[in-house]
C-alpha cells in the first residue's frame, strides 16, 4: 500500500496547478488563451458577459447526470443512439446583436457569418482581462471560438480524481432505472456516455458499426478523441508555426499570413518540445539542494521582512516623537517670549496711565501744585517748585504729542508654518535616487572611457553611484554567440562594476579595442540603490591612440598660424601677406598652404587619433604623409593654383603618373562645415579586393566624390603594414573614407590650412584630470639628417 499512498501524495500536490485562476476551483472544460494560461469555458464566458460583451450560448455540461437524467430503461424500445458531440466552443459567440453599453460601442454581431458588409465599421476585438499575467488578452474578434481546449490539462483532472478520491465518487450508468441503477463500468467516447455491461452491449451490438466505439473509463467529463481546428471544422491540427506559437490544420498553413513563418509537422514539435521539457525537468531535479537553499533564504528574509518593518515602524513612531518634542520645546519658548513681552508691554503704558491720571485737576500733580501756589515765602517757592515746573513742562509735551509706549498689536508674533506644513504634508520616508542621464556630449571612447551624468532635479542626493558596463553581445552571466568559445566570452565579459564612485563621471580603463561596450549607472543613497539608467553605447578605436603634439620648430609663419600653449590645437588667419598677394592679382588665386605635423614619426603598427575641425573653417585637410615629403613640401611651398601640388590623395605627386605606387600623402579636406570624400579611391580600392562598397549610403553624389555635413570629430586610424588610412567619424565610429599612403619610410600626422581655420586634437582622458600641461616630445629630430642621406 506504500507506493499506492506515496502516488495519492504526489498527485494531491498537482491541486494547486489545476485550479481556475477565476473561479479559484479545478478547471473543468479549460480553454487556452493567447497568453498560454488555462481557465473555465464558463468561466471565461461570465468574465466576457461581466465586461459587457454578448452573451454566449454555452451548451450544459456535457453527458453529465445533471444534463442527462438516468430514467430510461435498456429494455425499452430501440432509441437513437446518443447525440454525437457538439463542441461547446463551436457555439460560442452565436449571439446576435447587442444593446450598446458604456464599455463597448454598438456593434453589428458576432457569429460565424461570412464576410461584412463595406459600409459596417471594423470588427470589434474582444479583451479578456487575464488575472495571472494582471493585464488584458486579445481574443481577437471571434472571441472564445479561437481558443482551443486544452484536452492535456483534462486528462490531468481526470487522473487526479480517480487517485485522490480511490473511487469514492461513483459513476453510475446514465440508462438503468432508477430502482436498479447500476454502477457504470464503461463509457464510450463515441457516445460521450457511461453504460453499465448490459446497456453497453444493447446500445453496442455485436456485428454493427456501433461495437467498433471506443470504450473508456466511467468519467463525467468526455473529451473530443483528438484536437481540431476551430475555424475549419473536422480538420485536425497536423502543424505547429513556431513564429505565431499556434497550431495550424492544414488549411490554415495556407493562408498568407504565415508566409515566410518556421512551420513544422505537429510531431516534431511534439518531441522537441518534450526533450526540451524533460531536459528542464531533469535539471530543476538534479538542482534540488539549490532550490532548497532558495527556500531557506527566502523563508529566512520573510523572517528578517518582520522584524525589520517593526524596527522601522518603531523608528517612524520615535521620529514622530521626536517631531512633537522638538513642537512642544519650540512651543514652550515662543510661548515664554510672547508673555515676556507682553508683560513688558502692559507695564509701560500702565506708567503711561498713571502719568495722565497724576495731571487730573483734584489728583496728583495737580493738586501739589495748587498746594504749592499757596506758598508766600519766595525762597521757599522757588526752591521748592522747581521739580513741579520739571513735570509740569514734561506732561504739557506729553499732552502736545501724546504717542503710545507700546505697540498693543502683536503682529509681529504670528507665525508663518507654510514652509513648514508643505515640508510636515511631503514627510515621507527616504527615497532611492532616481535613474541618473547620460551626458552624451560629454561622454566618449578615446583612449579610455570617459562617462559622464547627472541626477534629475526632482530626484534624492546620492551618496555614491555604481557604473556597470559590459561589451555588447555577451549575455551577462550566460553564453553568447559563439558556442563554448562564447560561454568563455560571456564569462569573462559580464557585467562589470565600479562601485562607490563619487562625482558625476567615470573613466574605465583596460578595454577591448574596436568593440562596443553597453553602460549604465546608478545611484546609491541610504534608501540604497536606484534605478538604472537607459544603456548607452560606445564604440571603442580600432587601433591603440596616439598620443602627440603639433611640432611648432618647422619655422611657422606667425603672421597666420598660431599654435596653443598647450600645442594641442592650432588656428589659421589670412594675413597681411594674402592681402597683399592678392593686391597683384586679378584672375588667378594666389592662395598659399600652412602645413603642420605631428611631434611623432610612426614607423611600425596600427595608430588612431582624432581631432575636430572648427566649421567656420575655409579650408582644412587632415591625414598622414612621408616625412621625407613633408619636409620637401614644407621648404619649397607651392603657389594653391596648380593642382599637382594638392596635396589630397590622387591629385599629388604625380598620382595620375603612377596608378599603381602608394602617394606620398593622403589628406581629407574639409572646410565651411562639409567634408569632401573622394570617390575615385574607392574605385582602385575595389581593383585591388580591398573593398567593394561605399560605406555611406546617401548623401550628394558628383563624378569626382561626395560632400557631407562635417563631423564633430574625425579619426584617423593609419595600418602602417598595409599602407592603409582609414577615416572615421570619431563620435561613431563609422567609416568614412579610406586611401593609400606611402609607407617606405617615416610617416606623419599632418594638417593643412588653406585660409582661415582651427583644428583641435582630441585630449586623451587619462589627461583629463591633469593638472600641469605635460612635456612635449620631440621625436623628429633625425628628420633632417634623414632626408640628407635620401
Amino acid at each position: 500500500m506504500a507506493p499506492r499512498f506515496q502516488v495519492k501524495s504526489n498527485m494531491k500536490s498537482l491541486e494547486s496547478e489545476l485550479y481556475c485562476p477565476v473561479c479559484k476551483d479545478i478547471v473543468k472544460q479549460p480553454v487556452v488563451l493567447p497568453c498560454q494560461h488555462s481557465v473555465c469555458l464558463m468561466c471565461a464566458s461570465e468574465v466576457l458577459v461581466a465586461n459587457g460583451y454578448p452573451l454566449p450560448d454555452l451548451p450544459p455540461e456535457p453527458n453529465s447526470p445533471a444534463s442527462t437524467p438516468n430514467t430510461r430503461s435498456p429494455r425499452q424500445a430501440r432509441r437513437p443512439t446518443p447525440k454525437a458531440e457538439q463542441r461547446p466552443i463551436d457555439r460560442v459567440l452565436r449571439a446576435g446583436p447587442h444593446p450598446p453599453s458604456p464599455s463597448m460601442p454598438r456593434s453589428p454581431g458576432y457569429g460565424t457569418y461570412p464576410g461584412r458588409r463595406r459600409k459596417e465599421g471594423p470588427p470589434l476585438v474582444m479583451m479578456f482581462p487575464c488575472v495571472p499575467c494582471g493585464r488584458d488578452v486579445e481574443l481577437g474578434e471571434k472571441g472564445l471560438t479561437d481558443c482551443l481546449r486544452n484536452l492535456t490539462l483534462e486528462r490531468i483532472v481526470e487522473r487526479y480524481r480517480h487517485t485522490v478520491s480511490l473511487g469514492s465518487v461513483a459513476v453510475m450508468c446514465q440508462f438503468c432505472k432508477p430502482p436498479q441503477a447500476l454502477e457504470a463500468t464503461k463509457g464510450c467516447a463515441d457516445c460521450r456516455a457511461n453504460f453499465c455491461n448490459e446497456c453497453f452491449k444493447l446500445y453496442h451490438p455485436w456485428g454493427t458499426p456501433r461495437a467498433q466505439h471506443e470504450h473508456i473509463q466511467p468519467t463525467l467529463n468526455f473529451r473530443p478523441k483528438v484536437l481540431t481546428c476551430p475555424e475549419h471544422d473536422q480538420e485536425k491540427l497536423q502543424f505547429y508555426c513556431r513564429s505565431c506559437q499556434r497550431l495550424l490544420c492544414p488549411l490554415c498553413k495556407l493562408r498568407r499570413i504565415h508566409t515566410g513563418h518556421k512551420i513544422l509537422p505537429v510531431a516534431h514539435a511534439y518531441q522537441a518540445l518534450k526533450e526540451k521539457i524533460t531536459k528542464e525537468m531533469n535539471y530543476i531535479l538534479s538542482n534540488q539542494d539549490t532550490v532548497l537553499g532558495q527556500i531557506t533564504q527566502l523563508e529566512s528574509s520573510i523572517t528578517q521582512t518582520e522584524v525589520n518593518s517593526v524596527a522601522a515602524r518603531e523608528q517612524l513612531a520615535q521620529s514622530i516623537r521626536d517631531l512633537t518634542a522638538a513642537l512642544a520645546e519650540r512651543h514652550a519658548s515662543l510661548t515664554q517670549a510672547l508673555e515676556s513681552t507682553r508683560q513688558k508691554r502692559g507695564e509701560a503704558l500702565a506708567s503711561q496711565v498713571a502719568e495722565r491720571r497724576s495731571l487730573m485737576e483734584h489728583a496728583g500733580l495737580m493738586a501739589f501744585t495748587q498746594e504749592l501756589l499757596k506758598e508766600t515765602d519766595q525762597p521757599c517757592f522757588v526752591q521748592a517748585a522747581r521739580q513741579t515746573h520739571n513735570r509740569l513742562s514734561k506732561g504739557i509735551d506729553n499732552l502736545q504729542h501724546f504717542t503710545l509706549a507700546a505697540d498693543p498689536s502683536f503682529r509681529h508674533f504670528q507665525l508663518d508654518v507654510s514652509k513648514e506644513l508643505k515640508l510636515l504634508t511631503e514627510l515621507n520616508f527616504i527615497q532611492a535616487p532616481l535613474a541618473p542621464v547620460i551626458d552624451t556630449q560629454r561622454t566618449l571612447a578615446y583612449d579610455q572611457l570617459f562617462l559622464c551624468w547627472r541626477l534629475p532635479q526632482d530626484s534624492a542626493s546620492a551618496w555614491h553611484f555604481s557604473v556597470e558596463y559590459r561589451r555588447r553581445g555577451v549575455v551577462p552571466g550566460g553564453a553568447s554567440r559563439g558556442g563554448i568559445r562564447g560561454g568563455l566570452a560571456a564569462a569573462r565579459w559580464g557585467w562589470q562594476r565600479l562601485d562607490e564612485v563619487s562625482g558625476s563621471s567615470a573613466v574605465i580603463d583596460r578595454l577591448e579595442m574596436d568593440s562596443v561596450y553597453v553602460l549604465r549607472v546608478r545611484g546609491c543613497n541610504k534608501a540604497g540603490y536606484g534605478e538604472y539608467s537607459e544603456e548607452v553605447y560606445l564604440h571603442t578605436p580600432p587601433a591603440p591612440v596616439l598620443n602627440f603634439y603639433l611640432d611648432s620648430r618647422w619655422g611657422l609663419h606667425a603672421d597666420r598660424l598660431v599654435v596653443s600653449k598647450e600645442q594641442r590645437g592650432a588656428r589659421s588667419v589670412p594675413g597681411l601677406s594674402l592681402l597683399q598677394a592678392a593686391d597683384h592679382a586679378l584672375t588667378s588665386c594666389h592662395l598659399t598652404s600652412d602645413l603642420l605635423v605631428g611631434d611623432v614619426a610612426i614607423t611600425q603598427g596600427r595608430h588612431y587619433w582624432a581631432c575636430s575641425v572648427e566649421p567656420g573653417s575655409y579650408l582644412v585637410k587632415v591625414g598622414v604623409g612621408l616625412e621625407s615629403k613633408l619636409q620637401e613640401w614644407f621648404h619649397l611651398p607651392q603657389d594653391m593654383a596648380s593642382p599637382r601640388y594638392d596635396p589630397d590623395s590622387g591629385h599629388d605627386s604625380g598620382a595620375e603618373d603612377a596608378l599603381d605606387s602608394a602617394p606620398p600623402f593622403c589628406f581629407l579636406t574639409m572646410g565651411m562645415g562639409k567634408i569632401y570624400l573622394p570617390q575615385h579611391s574607392y574605385h582602385h580600392h575595389s581593383h585591388h579586393g580591398n573593398s567593394n562598397r561605399d560605406p555611406i549610403s546617401n548623401g550628394p553624389s558628383s563624378p569626382t566624390g561626395l560632400t557631407y555635413p562635417l563631423p564633430p570629430r574625425l579619426g584617423v586610424c593609419l595600418d602602417f603594414e598595409k599602407g592603409r588610412v582609414t577615416f572615421y567619424d570619431a563620435h561613431s565610429l563609422r567609416p568614412l573614407w579610406e586611401g593609400h599612403v606611402d609607407c617606405s619610410g617615416p610617416v606623419c600626422p599632418a594638417f593643412c590650412f588653406i585660409g582661415g581655420g582651427a583644428l583641435q586634437l582630441q585630449e586623451l582622458v587619462a589627461n583629463r584630470n591633469a593638472d600641469q600641461t605635460p612635456v612635449r616630445r620631440v621625436t623628429i629630430q633625425t628628420r633632417v639628417s634623414n632626408s640628407n642621406n635620401n
